[in-house]
């Protein structure tokens, strides 16, 4: 089957028991256990859910994976997919992945003794260069976060199997229907499922899929010690939006297109960053593991000044952190997402003042178009 049916027809399409076409809400912290003398499968939700396991199932069929996982957010997934490793173990990551991760690499996992290397992943050779004795990973991100940033996901999960490694990718903007990187060779991915999954900025989740069961044995392991697991009320969120991801990333990655181009040519705008843009630095690479651009897309004012004020006036798309929702939101990375990194750091990597980030909703874009006009002007 295609992705689109796919994401309607996983497994999932009714409920065994009562026929009904949503996924049961299966609120409960425990489970009967009348008989212990045998085991059951559902013991305590921290462990197990039915709720949660159909998010998870469907996860891993649209990912092509052998088992998935749900977690409270997409920085839990990301940190419990980094537990798998021990104290003394080197990563290999995108310098540009996004500030959660950084942070969270640099910070809590960096006491524990895990160390990082940030490498440029648009050149797969300093990935290659950063590789050490101790290295077990590399963990990408692409398009990047925030500045659209192409990794050849073949080349540089070719480097690392090559060398032993695991290869772990970041496939929130994209989704598992524009982007497959268990088919092009990765061993897990991961993703915010508070973004375009569940499509509606109203639940927190993330989601993890291993290519092989016993890696998904070794995710477990974390997920069920750390914990770290979402609600069924959220689980079932994202199903919901799980179903019109089809819908919803066709009109607004049309709309993104659109905006970007406009952008372009906007005498406010000094530079746009979209893969969909000719001229894109990896946008052949691009074309050729994906199956679109996505709805995010970045820009530069021609001041910090601009940027601030655009922020301020904007008023159809949301000043806020996160993105994937129906709405159009506006980030401004150095204060929101990436305000962990060092600024020294942020300015290497060209998170300028200057820079916002936006996630393209499902308003009309020539409405858009003339909001922008007047918050830029």
């Amino acid at each position: 089957m295609k992705r689109g049916t796919l994401l309607i027809h996983n497994g999932h399409d009714a409920d065994p028991v009562t026929g009904a076409l949503g996924v049961p809400v299966v609120q409960t912290s425990t489970f009967d256990q009348r008989d212990v003398s045998k085991p059951q499968e559902y013991d305590y939700a921290r462990s197990g859910n039915p709720t949660r396991k159909a998010l998870e199932e469907t996860i891993a069929v649209l990912e092509g994976g052998s088992k998935g996982y749900a977690f409270g957010s997409g920085i839990a997934a990301v940190s419990s997919v980094l537990g798998i490793f021990s104290a003394g173990d080197h990563i290999v990551t995108a310098e540009d992945i996004y500030g959660g991760s950084w942070r969270i690499l640099n910070t809590f996992y960096k006491r524990w003794g895990l160390e990082a290397t940030a490498v440029d992943a648009a050149d797969p050779e300093a990935i290659r260069q950063a590789i050490k004795p101790n290295t077990k990973a590399v963990f990408l991100e692409t398009p990047s976060n925030p500045l659209l940033k192409i990794t050849d996901l073949k080349r540089c999960i070719g480097i690392a199997k090559e060398a032993g490694l695991l290869s772990i990718v970041d496939n929130t903007f994209m989704t598992p229907y524009l982007q497959q990187p268990l088919a092009l060779g990765a061993d897990i991915a991961v993703h915010s499922a508070t973004k375009f999954l569940g499509g509606h900025s109203d639940a927190i989740s993330g989601l993890a899929v291993t290519k092989t069961e016993e890696l998904g044995k070794q995710v477990y392991a974390v997920q069920n010690g750390f914990g770290a697991v979402p609600g069924p009320w959220d689980v079932w969120l994202i199903l919901r939006g799980i179903k019109t991801l089809k819908v919803r990333m066709e009109a607004q990655q049309a709309s993104a297109r659109k905006l970007a181009a406009w952008l372009s040519e906007h005498k406010q705008v000094a530079e746009v960053f979209y893969p969909g843009l000719e001229g894109h630095p990896g946008r052949t690479i691009h074309e050729a593991q994906a199956d679109g651009p996505g709805a995010v897309l970045s820009f530069k004012t021609k001041t910090a000044e601009s940027a601030i004020r655009f922020l301020g006036k904007v008023e159809l798309a949301a000043a806020a952190v996160s993105l994937g929702g129906v709405e159009t939101i506006a980030s401004y990375p150095a204060k929101m997402s990436h305000a962990s990194v060092p600024p020294q750091e942020r300015a290497r990597l060209g998170i300028a003042d200057t820079l916002i980030r936006i996630s393209v909703g499902l308003e009309d874009v020539e409405d858009l178009m003339a909001d922008f006009d007047a918050a830029l002007s």
